[in-house]
């Protein structure tokens, strides 16, 4: 079964510039058990034409949850960003190599403007990892963060 551990901080500073991928994501379903999100994804120098992706989260335990994510054409995407509940979340991701690992920087827009958070994946959750001193707090535990959750309660309205 494939499973996500995610770590999640935010950020104290900025970090180096890198090219970003734009991002608009909505929730089909989110309830304690599972969520259902379709995302659409564009490189910010917009040279490719995009993907979408499908991906159904399991309940977490700990750190860790089932993640199931697939490819999907674009236009059953956007057909499916009508059926979400909640608002569209929009952002914008920087990827930066730190050690063996890649932090994920999420630039939040729209609703969620002003929240920056940095993630990273581990392969165990007990796994140690590079801080780089661009990051700061930790807010794994906090389900404010969780995007899920950011397009029902935006950060703009906290």
């Amino acid at each position: 079964m494939p499973v996500e551990i995610e770590r999640k901080f935010l950020l104290i500073d900025k970090p180096p510039v890198v090219a970003g991928v734009e991002m608009v994501q909505g929730y089909l379903c989110k309830d304690a058990d599972r969520t259902i999100r379709v995302r659409l994804e564009r490189d910010e120098d917009r040279v490719k034409e995009g993907r979408a992706v499908l991906t159904v989260k399991g309940m977490p335990v700990g750190l860790t949850r089932p993640e199931y994510e697939y490819a999907i054409p674009m236009h059953e995407a956007q057909e499916l960003m009508q059926l979400c509940k909640g608002s569209l979340v929009e952002k914008t991701r920087y990827r930066h190599q730190v050690g063996k690992h890649v932090w994920e920087v999420d630039v939040f827009h729209g609703e969620n403007e002003g929240l920056v958070v940095a993630e990273i994946e581990l392969s165990d959750e007990a796994e140690s990892f590079d801080k780089p001193d661009w990051v700061g707090d930790e807010v794994s535990a906090d389900p404010r963060y969780a995007n899920s959750k950011l397009s029902t309660h935006p950060f703009r309205k906290w």
